[in-house]
């Protein structure tokens, strides 16, 4: 377990109508404590310690919360921040959060807070006559201006680096517009939507007998907030619309992730998640407390283990539907009927089905069975606006893709890092690199865009979150993108950089070479553009190619490009660099004469250039790394049309990793082997058709190749061409035999057949 909800004050200066501590089932905040004590709060702060000794954890994350954790008062808030500091931050790395309605937030407050390093959410549900519907105080009294007044505090620059975010409960009675506006309008750092606690017992309202009232409510903000380019992170939209291999989404409202966060009361029991106060009196309990149980105990509870199993923590119902990696049954507490428990779909499933369709017009779970029926049962498609993805897969999995299919493709791609990095933000909150990109994201998010879209950035973000162990080391290059997107936006700024391999890196704009082997961090400071390293090194631009009228980075000196199967080269010379630009050159010519239908997704795909170390023997090397989008890894070929044929293979990939970050084409559950005619070794499914996919291209070119008037060379490039065309067939015709492929996965694959048999009637 890595994030502990402390319960600081168990009472409110609010009386909000749809709280769920106060107006739902569990009515157990009567028999606590107003506040905890500060004995509970040590005996808390050594069973996290313990715990985050125990396994090794990086860091945890503690939110005070309430009722109203501001009731505290500063001093009794300093008292228990100290006492949490004391006995956690010695041990681990230690994240502190608060969940506030601001009503009380002060200046001296906030220097608690600030000398803390606490990072405040705040509860807003929109404009004034949105958030005055609900959250009143006792006497009917709007809450609405005092509020905004606490929020205005956190715009201050002292107080900036405190503000985490707002939380939104959605109310469809209200106007999505105004409300989103409004909320737009306090230049958060990061909003979420949250559904209001139901259960089947106690469904959530449905003004005018709507079947999808949530969706479309929620919908109507998400094409608010694309349409002007998503001017913050909004965790609902984000962790829904993330769909690289169903990567942790960072929320317990949607996704298969497990729950990873238990509650400490102001007695110093020990509960599951507050959200199961809305499902029946003393549904959190878990019978535990912190001074008789440890963090593992709670761990093994029957309650909070049930919420860790991932799709087999599910209903049948859910298993069977074609978009429950993306939903995840929706918040466990949704799910809750008398009887059958928390064994049934949410109770905003029909919600939770149409928001997927709405916002994610591409959703990789849902089979073209499901396209053709309604959720509601109205006879309304609700996915009605499938024809551009199905056109996308039709486009691409003829081989080719046209502009405007691969436009959508390197569109998806910045979307995907931006949730992983909020990931790595959420470990990374209250470091000065973290302040400092959220900082240029709310100003210029244009800025931070643009180095979220190197290839390299994916690759550090994936490597951090999924690799623990590397966490030391790629911790500090989160500094290295914020600097980038800092000097792109013109923000002033003083960071500590880290020194890898006698390099301080920017991505996307290049790298310095300090003098000094043992120097570990050099400060880099930034002012309206203008960049320095405040060390003896030089300044190595990022060099650019011209790949057919378009620029193209050649890549260097990045830490992290070193992920291909192939070792890469180091800093270029002048010449070699020179070398490059000719070979890509006559590379270019020789796909606009071999292969012309590729070019476009070329001039899309190719991103950035990695030269490898030559191989000894002089065979020749490519390679591309899923998670590094447009980089194609090549060592020199020797001469332009073989890095053509290396740049259409490669291409292939890239585009090919794209689609399934965007649709399942293989079934994730099929574990059969698959014997291919070009590897010695049987290779799993989707591997198969990575390679079918990237062999058609190349057939592709030595087809065209083949009519070339010198004879010998066109017999032998028929006989490359009939072998990689008979490869492709051999592998889609073991895919088709297998079943591994999804109703997507099938349609790609036709397209893929119907190229191969047009060529069918060639003359050799």
């Amino acid at each position: 377990m890595r994030y502990f909800v402390l319960k600081v004050h168990s009472r409110c200066d609010l009386a909000c109508d749809h709280c769920y501590v106060y107006e739902h089932a569990d009515q157990s905040w009567r028999t606590r404590p107003r506040s905890i004590a500060l004995e509970t709060v040590r005996a808390a702060g050594k069973r996290i310690a313990e715990h985050a000794a125990t396994h090794a954890l990086p860091g945890v994350q503690v939110i005070l919360h309430g009722g109203e954790p501001l009731l505290l008062g500063a001093d009794r808030l300093d008292a228990v921040l100290a006492e949490l500091q004391a006995t956690i931050a010695s041990v681990v790395r230690l994240d502190l959060r608060m969940q506030t309605n601001a009503v009380l937030l002060s200046p001296a407050i906030c220097d608690v807070l600030l000398r803390h390093g606490v990072r405040v959410g705040v509860s807003l549900d929109g404009d004034r006559a949105a958030n005055d519907r609900h959250r009143r105080f006792a006497n009917g009294a709007s809450s609405h201006a005092r509020v905004l007044r606490g929020l205005a505090l956190l715009r201050q620059p002292a107080y900036r680096s405190l503000y985490a975010g707002i939380l939104c409960t959605v109310d469809v009675a209200g106007d999505p517009v105004a409300v989103y506006e409004a909320l737009l309008a306090e230049a958060p750092p990061r909003v979420d939507f949250l559904l209001p606690h139901a259960t089947w017992d106690r469904p959530p309202p449905r003004p005018g007998g709507t079947a999808t009232p949530y969706a479309d409510w929620l919908g109507r903000i998400h094409d608010r907030w694309t349409a002007g380019g998503r001017p913050m992170p909004i965790r609902l939209f984000d962790a829904l619309s993330s769909t690289v291999e169903y990567r942790a989404g960072g929320t317990e409202a949607v996704g298969l992730d497990p729950a990873d966060v238990v509650v400490i009361e102001t007695d110093g029991a020990w509960e599951q998640a507050d959200s199961l106060k809305t499902a029946y009196d003393g549904a959190p309990a878990t019978g535990f407390d912190v001074f008789s149980h440890s963090v593992d105990e709670v761990a093994g509870h029957a309650g909070v283990a049930a919420r860790q199993n991932g799709l087999a923590g599910v209903c049948a119902t859910c298993r069977a539907c074609p978009v429950v990696r993306r939903c995840g049954g929706g918040l466990f507490a949704h799910r809750y009927r008398s009887g059958s428990g928390f064994d049934n779909p949410s109770v905003y499933c029909a919600d939770l089905k149409a928001l997927i369709a709405r916002i994610d017009p591409s959703p990789a779970d849902v089979s073209r069975a499901e396209r053709g029926q309604s959720v509601d049962g109205s006879g309304r498609d609700p996915m009605s606006d499938r024809d551009m993805p199905d056109r996308e897969l039709d486009a691409i999995g003829s081989g080719y893709g046209d502009a405007a299919a691969m436009a959508r493709l390197v569109e998806s791609q910045v979307p995907i890092t931006r949730v992983l990095l909020s990931m790595v933000g959420e470990t990374e909150a209250a470091t000065p690199a973290w302040e400092l990109l959220e900082h240029v994201d709310a100003v210029a998010p244009e800025a931070v865009a643009a180095v979220l879209a190197h290839p390299y950035v994916r690759a550090w973000a994936v490597r951090y979150l999924e690799q623990p162990a590397h966490r030391d080391t790629d911790r500090g290059h989160l500094a290295c993108v914020a600097a980038a997107a800092a000097v792109r936006a013109g923000v002033s700024a003083e960071l500590a950089l880290p020194v890898r391999d006698g390099l301080v890196h920017l991505p996307a704009l290049g790298a310095y070479a300090v003098a000094s082997p043992s120097m570990e961090t050099a400060e880099l400071s930034i002012a309206e553009g203008e960049f320095e390293l405040r060390a003896a090194a030089e300044w190595w631009p990022m060099r650019w190619l011209d790949a057919g009228g378009q620029r193209v980075p050649v890549e260097d000196t990045d830490p992290y490009r070193d992920c291909h199967e192939w070792p890469v080269a180091g800093r270029l010379s002048t010449a070699a660099a020179g070398s490059w630009q000719s070979l890509l050159t006559a590379a270019w010519q020789g796909i606009h004469r071999d292969a012309p239908a590729h070019a476009p997704a070329v001039r899309a795909a190719f991103r950035a250039l990695v030269p490898l170390v030559t191989d000894p023997g002089g065979r020749l090397r490519s390679a591309t790394n899923r998670d590094a989008f447009g980089a194609v890894a090549v060592a020199d070929p020797g001469s332009g049309d073989a890095l053509a044929l290396l740049l259409v293979h490669e291409v292939q990939h890239v585009k090919l990793g794209a689609v399934l970050d965007r649709y399942d084409l293989v079934d994730k559950d099929h574990r059969e082997l698959l014997t291919v005619p070009w590897r010695p070794i049987k290779r799993p499914a989707e591997a198969v058709l990575q390679g079918a996919y990237a062999h058609l291209a190349v057939a592709d070119v030595w087809r065209a190749r083949s009519r070339e008037a010198d004879s010998e060379a066109a017999n032998e490039a028929a006989e490359h061409y009939h072998r990689y065309r008979d490869w492709v067939t051999g592998a889609l015709d073991a895919l088709h035999r297998t079943g591994a492929l999804t109703a997507d996965g099938e349609r790609f694959t036709r397209r893929m057949r119907e190229t191969v048999e047009k060529w069918r009637d060639d003359h050799r």
